[in-house]
């Protein structure tokens, strides 16, 4: 050939690449080479050369001129990935510390909420029959029972709720959803819910999950000006590991998709950026405290699930929670509390830093019938049980100041009197009895705001359970 010829004519070294046919019929990369053995004359006596097969050192030239070609396509990608997930932190960390701020303000709220409707309570049984004062007793009421919600909203964003999760199946629970959100929907929207067969268990409370339907569903509504159709779906889903990667916080895994779908508006994307900022809301002003989504956000996340927002303007919305999957079998679906409000005789050592908050359920039980002994902090009731006292009940508050914590007191309250009934009670629980966002195993506890007729329903089913361990 060429190359060969113009090697000849001028006695220089030969080399050449070809691909060379083997007996199965594959072909391979090879390199010649040969240099010339040239006479005193200076003409080629003969040539010494190699033939090497090159077919894998090709094949790796040529996936590195491919990835260089690449290279700055996925340095492009990669970028913007870490860039999104940048994005993805900082508003995570905006909601935590967010989260935080509201999670103090609540403890607080809730406390004076508890003086404000205790005594409102406590007054109803003065008034007579004097239905005008009846009628503001009740109005007063409802309102502490709306501050009391929203309260919960914002322990609920904060994931610092005390959540009592329980294994259940949720397309059992969406089997009779219309009950519950026909009231709020009204004749004109049509519901339709989808549940997929083989639905794995899920790991969550029960009544947070109809809370988180039920704020969606009014949402919903509200996006389709009460006309149109709502959708409620469950289904099983795995989210694989490159959808994990773009979503902060996120283990890839199996898990229980619900989804709630309105034929609405649709949302902007800016909106859907700002849809769960806690008092973020496009409705009227006085129509809406922006709290719902805030509240779904914060209870998912403290569910270690993951929820996502997918919207078009004109187009509608779709709400999709994602719940971790779990292997157990399901547990006992709870019972609505319908017991009927009883008092007792009993003795309850009450143990509340607030004055104001300790003087009311004081009040309270001893209506209630109950013997009441009270102490300021733990390290007072302490003191109170070491003097020898009979205590059939400790009800404490979670988040007193002083050296003693409050899960330390019940320990020593036990230690003292094996058989005591041990109720918590609190506006906001830190970590002092809710560990992994849950409440601590054989907790009993009852949240702040708490109305006189849940107050009597809770001590006599605390101090009912605590009798077998006593006999």
């Amino acid at each position: 050939n060429a190359s060969w010829n113009a090697a000849l004519v001028a006695t220089k070294p030969y080399q050449i690449e070809f691909r060379l046919r083997r007996h199965d019929g594959a072909y391979r990369w090879h390199i010649a080479r040969a240099e010339p053995i040239c006479d005193e004359n200076g003409d080629v006596r003969m040539w010494i050369g190699s033939n090497t097969d090159i077919d894998d050192q090709k094949t790796a030239e040529s996936e590195l001129l491919a990835l260089a070609d690449t290279l700055e396509q996925r340095v492009n990608d990669r970028t913007l990935e870490l860039e999104q997930r940048g994005e993805q932190l900082r508003q995570s960390q905006k909601l935590e510390a967010v989260g935080q701020l509201t999670g103090g303000i609540a403890h607080d709220f809730n406390n004076l909420l508890q003086i404000v409707s205790g005594n409102l309570q406590l007054l109803s049984r003065d008034i007579g029959d004097n239905p005008q004062a009846e009628r503001r007793l009740a109005n007063a009421l409802s309102g502490t029972r709306r501050g009391a919600k929203l309260a919960n909203q914002l322990l609920a964003f904060s994931r610092r709720q005390p959540l009592e999760p329980k294994v259940i199946n949720i397309g059992r629970f969406l089997a009779g959803i219309d009950e519950m959100l026909r009231p709020a929907l009204g004749e004109a929207v049509e519901l339709e819910t989808v549940i997929s067969d083989g639905l794995w268990n899920t790991l969550v409370d029960f009544h947070q999950v109809e809370n988180v339907i039920l704020n969606l569903a009014i949402n919903a509504r509200d996006a389709m000006e009460g006309r149109g159709k709502l959708t409620v779906e469950v289904g099983n889903v795995h989210l694989d590991d490159a959808y994990a990667r773009g979503h902060a916080d996120l283990a890839a895994g199996q898990y229980v998709m619900l989804a709630v779908t309105d034929t609405g508006g649709g949302m902007s994307p800016q909106v859907v950026e700002q849809a769960f900022e806690p008092f973020f809301s496009t409705k009227p002003e006085g129509e809406g405290t922006g709290l719902g989504l805030s509240m779904v956000y914060g209870f998912v996340k403290q569910s270690g699930g993951h929820v996502k927002i997918y919207s078009e303007i004109g187009h509608g919305t779709t709400v999709k929670i994602y719940l971790p999957r779990v292997y157990e079998s399901e547990d006992e679906a709870p019972v609505t509390d319908t017991e009927t409000m009883v008092g007792g005789t009993e003795t309850v050592l009450v143990a509340e830093d607030d004055e104001e908050v300790r003087l009311t359920v004081v009040e309270l039980l001893e209506n209630l019938g109950y013997r009441v002994i009270s102490a300021n902090d733990a390290t007072a009731a302490l003191a109170i049980l070491d003097g020898g006292a009979a205590v059939d009940m400790l009800f404490t508050d979670v988040v007193m100041p002083g050296p003693l914590r409050s899960p330390d007191l019940a320990r020593k309250a036990r230690e003292r009197l094996p058989g005591i009934a041990v109720l918590f009670t609190s506006g906001y629980t830190q970590n002092a009895i809710v560990h992994g966002g849950r409440l601590d195993p054989g907790v009993e506890l009852l949240t702040k705001p708490y109305s006189r007729e849940a107050l009597a329903r809770k001590v006599r089913q605390v101090l009912a359970k605590s009798r077998p361990q006593a006999s």
